[in-house]
Parts: C-alpha cells; structure tokens; sequence
C-alpha cells in the first residue's frame, strides 16, 4: 500500500513537472499556486478526452469586475499552437453551462480545437437593479458596450468578448492568434454573429445555435438595448445581426445557423431567423439554416448538433 501511494504520487509529480515545462511560457497563471499577483486564477482542472477542460478567473480591465471563463485544452495544446473557437451563452448563463452540458470537447479534442467559454455578463458589480431581472443586467449582458448610465462601467460585453478576452488567450496558452472563430446560443448566438459581421476578418466563422437575430424587433432585445443602449434607436443598429448583414461588406463569411423548430422562442417571435436569412440573401452572404424537428432551445438540442458545428469551424480554423 505504501508502495502503490508512493508511486501514484511520483507520477502525479511528474505529469504536473511534464505540464510545467510544455506550458510554462503559456500558463504563468496559477497551475500550482494561487496569487493576486498573477494575470490568472486557476479555478478547476479536469482531464477530458485526452486534453484539459479547465476554468480560470481575473480581473477585467474591460468589466471592472472579477470574471471567470471555461477553457478546453486539447492534446495537441501540448506540443503545438492550436485555433481558438470562441462560446457565448445565453440568458441566465454562467462559463458552466456550455463546458458541463453541451459535449464538446470529444469533438474538440479529435479537430485540435481550444474552446473559450466566458461568462456572459459582469458579476457583482452592486448597480442598482442588476439582479431584479433574468433577461437583464446579471447574466444577460447582451455583447453590446453599454452607453447608459449605469451601466456603462461594467457592461462592455462586446469589447471584452472581442478585445480583452483574446489578448488574455493569446497571452497566456498556445493560441493560434491568427485563428479564431466564434459560436453561440440564443442571446450568444446574437453575440457571435455581431461579432463576426462587425470585425470582418477576425473571425474565420461563425455558427449559432437558435440566435437572437433581429434584437431590434423582439422584446428581449428592445428591453436590453432600450436599458443598455438608450432610447436612440440608430446606436440600437450596431448590434442588431440582420442590420449588420445588410451593410456586411468584408470577406465572405459561411453562416451556419441551428433552430429547433418546436422552440417556444421562436414561435413566440424572440429570435425572427427569417429576417436575417432575408438580409444575408440580398447580400449573398452564404447561409446554412437547418430548422431540426422536434428540437428545442435547450441544451440537449445544442449537445445533438455541437459536433456538426466544431466540424465547421474546423473546415476553416484548420485549413
């Protein structure tokens, strides 16, 4: 028995000195240790599908606030920079949901694939109101830069999504920074088709689970952009993905889009896919909609289809 603990732990001293030395120049971020110091806090490290799904918190310059994220390192992260696709949950969400429930990292795994999953809004910010609503303030961030008071400080999804959130990845793990990509749900799929279309180029694709299409028209989107936003309706035109398609004039961009048909949103007329098929269709910007029988907006329908969309973005983040 000695011997047995002996030797489990000899070998769990060499896998972290194996790990110090493949990621040293990537992780300098609490693999071992915790300190305020550093850019990173290890939060939790699981081994998956031969790789790693891990979640770290820090401090945003962005949201001024304490912010985690959930991050899937492949095997091949160990001897080689790997693409970057990039998760954005929707509503109520926190980086949980997407790395517990959807079953992504098989397929992330077998493409070469780190998949970053941030949380979807700033938390304990103490602004009045910020909790009093689920499809508003905590957990409901929208991806958009807030201009309203008070939100402004703290509610910058969009430049952190964008901006921040890519300068730490490639910091701090062997990111490709030439090539990323973005995915999401509902009000995340409203986040990753925005950010593809405003920043033609960045991203290599994009694909969206049952997105938020036309915010402008739907009352999720005419609640938070009216509270983030302000009562302007033209400020409103820059995060709306069906206005964004109408005026995309940058490299083609391949779409792929997911719904459920028995999706209580999308009959209850939050999410209006067909508006933004319509505008990517006089703009000929290529689009796959697959409407899929039988399916909802929760994440068992994202689990049946996650692999169909690591597929795609890999055609493009591995060519």
């Amino acid at each position: 028995m000695i011997i047995a603990r002996t030797n489990r732990r000899l070998s769990t001293l060499c896998l972290k000195y194996i790990y110090r030395r493949q990621f040293s120049s990537q992780l300098p971020c609490n693999y071992f240790q915790t300190s305020k110091t550093m850019a990173l806090t290890q939060v939790s490290s699981n081994k998956c599908c031969g790789g790693f799904q891990k979640v770290f918190e820090h401090d945003s310059s962005e949201l001024k606030c304490r912010m985690k994220f959930g991050i899937y390192l492949p095997p091949k992260a160990e001897s080689s920079k790997c693409p970057v696709l990039y998760w954005l949950s929707g509503l109520t969400c926190t980086e949980q949901n997407f790395i517990t429930k959807a079953g992504c990292q098989q397929a992330a795994s077998e493409h070469g694939l780190i998949i970053v999953a941030p949380d979807t809004s700033p938390r304990g910010c103490n602004i009045e109101g910020e909790d009093e609503s689920w499809d508003f303030g905590t957990g409901a961030g929208f991806y958009v830069n807030a201009t309203n008071e008070p939100w402004k400080t703290n509610y910058r999804m969009y430049a952190y999504v964008t901006e921040e959130l890519p300068r730490l990845i490639n910091s701090h793990f062997p990111a490709d920074p030439e090539k990323m990509s973005i995915s999401g749900h509902s009000m995340g799929g409203h986040g990753a088709l925005i950010c593809a279309l405003k920043n033609p180029g960045k991203y290599k694709s994009v694909s969206a689970f049952a997105p938020i299409c036309n915010p402008m028209e739907c009352p999720w989107g005419q609640k938070a952009f009216g509270g983030y936003l302000g009562s302007d309706k033209t400020a409103w035109e820059a995060y709306d993905a069906t206005v964004l398609a109408g005026s995309y004039s940058g490299p083609q961009l391949d779409i792929l889009i997911d719904q459920g048909r028995d999706d209580q949103f999308l009959s209850a007329r939050q999410l209006l896919p067909d508006t933004l098929i319509a505008a990517c269709t006089d703009k000929k910007i290529p689009v796959v909609f697959r409407l899929q029988q039988g399916y909802d907006h929760s994440y068992f329908f994202i689990f049946s289809f996650i692999n169909d969309h690591i597929k795609h973005h890999s055609k493009y983040l591995n060519a």
